[in-house]
């Protein structure tokens, strides 16, 4: 089942979310922000400005997941003006960024990340990826731009939407696994085999 708002608050004051805000955020002072914090029925977590990267085309190479080559990524500037701090996503582009929050995923619990209508309505996609029972860290989000126009991508800001589903507890976690991405840094997690 879905979970609400109010299980989200319970489960974050045990650290399941850190840092945590327990309402949606939508201005900070008299500036506007894309919403972050707890919905009714989800999390909305803020894209953080530590690292953003871009995959670029290298001669004579071919993407394997099973030997990604680091050099088909491109680190991209954060930049920053008066509507707030922000990195640029280019046309018919696509991109990694991380969670600005830390998750630590209970047991019996699996989250699904989806992306926020504001960029859905640009033409920014975000790749629906799991975060599954006993999982720790700063989840790597997965961006493509399916617009002809750059877009902004804005850091400390809201940038996809969390739901917790709560299941009988499953007999073995990603944590008893040893999933290979679990406890992910505050930086952008490479695909690994």
């Amino acid at each position: 089942m879905i979970k609400a708002d109010h299980w989200i608050r319970e489960r974050a004051a045990s650290g399941m979310i850190q840092p945590f805000e327990p309402t949606l955020i939508r201005q900070i002072a008299s500036h506007k922000v894309l919403s972050y914090g707890c919905s009714s029925y989800g999390y909305d977590i803020r894209l953080s400005p530590a690292d953003f990267r871009v995959f670029q085309h290298v001669p004579g190479t071919i993407m394997d997941p099973k030997a990604f080559n680091p050099d088909n990524l491109r680190n991209v500037e954060l930049k920053s003006d008066e509507r707030g701090r922000y990195f640029v996503l280019p046309a018919h582009s696509y991109g990694l960024g991380v969670a600005y929050e830390k998750l630590s995923v209970p047991e019996n619990v699996t989250v699904i990340c989806l992306g926020k209508s504001t960029y859905a309505r640009m033409g920014v996609i975000a790749n629906m990826t799991p975060a599954e029972a006993g999982w720790r860290g700063h989840l790597t989000l997965e961006f493509s731009n399916s617009s002809g126009a750059d877009c902004r991508i804005y850091a400390n800001e809201g940038i996809c939407q969390l739901l917790f589903f709560e299941g009988e507890p499953c007999e073995v976690t990603y944590e008893k696994r040893s999933g290979k991405y679990q406890d992910q840094e505050h930086t952008v997690t490479l695909a690994t085999v």
